[in-house]
């Protein structure tokens, strides 16, 4: 897709902060209330600007644990592929999945209020979910850089 200066702007302070009303925006971008918000939601319309969230701190909510899991499948048929990601996707203790190319098949974001509670987890519901072959796991000792979005050049 093609934008020019105005929708980069906008997308990269929407980015930075996604409450800012309308008023503030358009004057950050030099345009009056009305085209700003057009542009907005022609963004939105397109799927530039895909949503606007809260960014919540884990351990106010009682997840004091950030794991890693690296998961490997028995098989790669895409019907395979689809049922893990279904599977993946129904537990909200996984933050983020993504599928890789390579040794590994999956890499998951997982939080969990413990370490007990995540061994549970890992064994009752990652470990046997259907043609999981090998799952690997890599505890976060802190967060160094955490960054929402991408570059917007």
């Amino acid at each position: 897709m093609a934008f020019d200066d105005i929708d980069r702007q906008i997308m990269a302070h929407l980015q930075d902060d996604g409450r800012m009303t309308n008023v503030e925006l358009a004057d950050r971008v030099g345009l009056t209330a009305p085209p700003c918000l057009r542009r907005v939601r022609a963004l939105e319309e397109k799927g530039a600007i895909r949503g606007y969230h809260a960014d919540l701190d884990p351990t106010w909510l009682g997840y004091s644990i950030t794991v890693f899991a690296m998961v490997s499948l028995k098989s790669q048929a895409e019907s395979d592929l689809e049922a893990f990601e279904a599977h993946v996707a129904a537990i909200p203790e996984i933050r983020e999945c993504y599928m890789l190319n390579g040794d590994i098949d999956f890499i998951l974001k997982i939080v969990a209020r413990d370490l007990a509670g995540f061994q549970q987890f890992l064994t009752t519901r990652l470990t046997t979910a259907p043609n999981v072959a090998h799952v690997r796991t890599s505890l976060t000792i802190r967060t160094s850089k955490s960054h929402p979005g991408v570059p917007v050049d």
